[in-house]
């Protein structure tokens, strides 16, 4: 097996199963009709968004934090944002009182036996489609957001890239997830789906490409250095072995960054 075939086969893996899709589907369908018969009118709009519409979501054997993000538009835009987060925990609380639900800033966390539900609230915006709770390290309450705008600007780089882009992002994501979380997952599918790409043709060159251009502020913490350049020097050495015409100890070595 090459160092080609081995990431091909891992990136196709990295894929949800057609179980788990169905099972998400089964408890989205499920949420939405209690938000509807709790909220009612009170909800303008409830979607689903982030990885999980883009597929790039990694199953959760390969990502514990692997997560479904679900927005909850509320029409009355006239409370604080602790307010209607407050409002989506009451009502986690209500619908899923054995399962695990935790008040993460800017939305509550309910996790299921299959998978975790984001339960993002929003008002209508101004500038951008919709308005969400700014972090709390933030001086503002709110923050605008058009999340359905990333999705397409994902799959116009994906299609320049010959469609290897997503199967790389998905392999860098379980790089990140095993390496204790080197970045913010949103944001490095932010970077990569922002890089220009040049000699690339094979997902192998891709994803190369991507971990060789891994960088972080200076001021980061060192173990998140550490875990960049781990991973630079795997790729650095099998760049070398594959030169030198050892396709194995390239392999073996591949293993290492992507097991």
């Amino acid at each position: 097996m090459s160092v080609q075939t081995h990431l091909t086969s891992k990136a196709g893996s990295a894929i949800l199963s057609e179980k788990e899709r169905s099972s998400i589907s089964s408890s989205v369908d499920t949420l939405r009709n209690r938000l509807d018969l709790h909220f009612g009118d009170d909800i303008s709009e409830q979607f689903v968004f982030g990885s999980s519409t883009r597929g790039t979501i990694l199953p959760r054997n390969m990502d514990s934090q692997s997560d479904i993000d679900y927005m909850i538009v509320f029409a009355d835009n006239t409370y604080k944002p602790q307010t209607y987060v407050s409002r989506l925990k009451r009502f986690a609380e209500k619908y899923y009182s054995s399962s695990d639900i935790v008040q993460s800033h800017p939305s509550v966390v309910l996790s299921l036996n299959h998978i975790k539900f984001d339960l993002v609230p929003a008002i209508e915006g101004f500038f951008y489609e919709f308005r969400i709770p700014a972090p709390q390290t933030s001086f503002l309450e709110w923050m605008g957001t058009s999340p359905r705008d990333f999705n397409t600007k994902l799959t116009s780089a994906n299609t320049r890239c010959d469609s290897k882009l997503k199967p790389a992002i998905r392999l860098l994501k379980y790089w990140n997830a095993r390496s204790g979380y080197v970045f913010d997952s949103f944001s490095l599918e932010q970077w990569a789906a922002g890089r220009y790409f040049f000699f690339c043709t094979s997902l192998r060159d891709y994803f190369f490409d991507l971990v060789e251009n891994l960088s972080v502020e200076w001021n980061s913490a060192q173990w998140r250095k550490d875990r960049i350049e781990q991973a630079k020097s795997i790729v650095s050495r099998v760049n070398e072995y594959e030169l030198n015409g050892k396709p194995a100890l390239a392999e073996q070595e591949i293993k290492k960054l992507v097991p």
